[in-house]
């Protein structure tokens, strides 16, 4: 999706942290980092012992610095750190739309290579992931050239959001406490799927009207959204399903330790929330045979 070159961009609404190291990822190569990925984005859980193991642990003094490079739509439209802060304020004012009370904005911190989370060690080889102790979305924007070397993904400029947006839809479950009713269950209808494919629903709605979205001088924040651009993020939603992943680890798919859902689940609660927007992304009510 492509912003406006004239938008103006609210660049306080996320954190960029400098200077953080972690030593290079050992023995157990990505797929073993894959299961990280599935425990930070879902529960939050410690991740330390584990990161400490793949990464070394090993963490630099960090700096806080501003982004103020990133000001305009131009700007996101150049470069992925800025899409990642104008996305941010975009997906903050759409949601701040859907809820009549009770919603606050999660913190978004962008950072390189590692940083500490309220749930533990975060690093590029954990991936994305949101974190409900501190209500904070943790992303190195590296984690997208991942996804190209890594997984055959395209992470052209929609599939970069969707990522963001679907962290983002797990704070809107933890927001309306579905998130803490998920427990570290597994299987193809079990809560951590739905609360995966609500995830990925909350994602499509906010696609489905971000054209909509508005700076505070009545900007819109992006242009109309292209079926080449909707490939893309449905690309890259394909690339972590869980079927998809065992896959390409060379095990054989098992649906009893899903944790995100298919491929096609993740492709089409994407598309159920880009079709019918927020109010249709109850994954929890769903009989298990039509999840």
């Amino acid at each position: 999706m492509t912003f406006n070159d004239d938008a103006r961009i609210d660049t306080g609404k996320v954190t960029r942290r400098r200077g953080g190291k972690a030593a290079a990822i050992g023995g157990g190569g990505l797929i073993g980092v894959l299961v990280l990925v599935v425990a930070s984005q879902l529960f939050g859980v410690d991740l330390t012992p584990l990161a400490s193991t793949l990464t070394g642990g090993a963490t630099a003094q960090e700096e806080t610095v501003e982004l103020e490079d990133c000001t305009t739509g131009a700007s996101a439209n150049a470069d992925d750190e800025c899409r990642m802060v104008a996305a941010t304020d975009s997906l903050d004012t759409f949601w701040q739309d859907q809820f009549s009370s009770g919603y606050r904005k999660p913190e978004v911190i962008l950072y390189s290579t590692a940083t500490e989370s309220a749930c533990g060690s975060a690093s590029a080889a954990v991936g994305p992931f949101y974190c409900p102790a501190d209500e904070s979305i943790y992303l190195d924007t590296a984690f997208f050239t991942t996804l190209r070397t890594d997984f055959g993904a395209t992470a052209g400029p929609l599939s970069q959001m969707y990522v963001l947006a679907h962290e983002w839809g797990h704070h809107i479950s933890n927001l309306t406490g579905q998130l803490s009713q998920v427990g570290r269950e597994t299987g193809a209808s079990s809560g951590s799927v739905r609360l995966e494919l609500q995830a990925d629903c909350y994602a499509g709605a906010w696609v489905r009207d971000a054209s909509n979205v508005t700076d505070d001088r009545g900007t819109a924040f992006m242009k109309p959204v292209t079926e080449e651009e909707i490939a893309d993020a449905m690309n890259a939603a394909s690339v972590i399903g869980d079927d998809y992943i065992q896959r390409r680890s060379g095990r054989d798919v098992n649906p009893d330790s899903f944790s995100h859902g298919s491929s096609e689940q993740r492709r089409r609660w994407f598309q159920t929330g880009y079709r019918s927007g927020a109010t249709a992304c109850d994954t929890f009510s769903i009989p298990a045979g039509e999840l």
